[in-house]
């Protein structure tokens, strides 16, 4: 059996459309939707393509979509997981305060 993708978005006027509706019916997709003026629910992933637009592909003209979906790639796993300073994370990358935050409840 196929898994359903979960698709989330806020309560704007193309996301609670019937056109929106019947493509996500079509393509057997799953809908879910922020609350009422939950202006911060998405505000993370916003952050995160804001800054994925404005650092590395910022005018840059891909060949291939493989080479669009590697430099993706290479941006998430080798510099903004593991280098990249989150302010929300203590001026941490991700990938050091998920390893603080494993250290801390295993109590080390």
């Amino acid at each position: 059996m196929k898994q359903r993708v979960l698709i989330h978005s806020d309560q704007g006027s193309q996301f609670t459309s019937m056109d929106w509706a019947a493509f996500i019916r079509a393509h057997n997709l799953e809908h879910s939707m922020s609350r009422r003026g939950n202006c911060h629910d998405n505000a993370v992933a916003e952050s995160f393509f804001s800054s994925l637009k404005r650092e590395p592909i910022r005018r840059l003209t891909y060949k291939t979509r493989e080479e669009a979906r590697q430099d993706v790639f290479d941006y998430i796993e080798m510099f903004y997981n593991p280098v990249r300073k989150q302010v929300r994370n203590g001026m941490l990358s991700p990938v050091q305060f998920e390893r603080e935050r494993i250290l801390k409840a295993e109590g080390v």
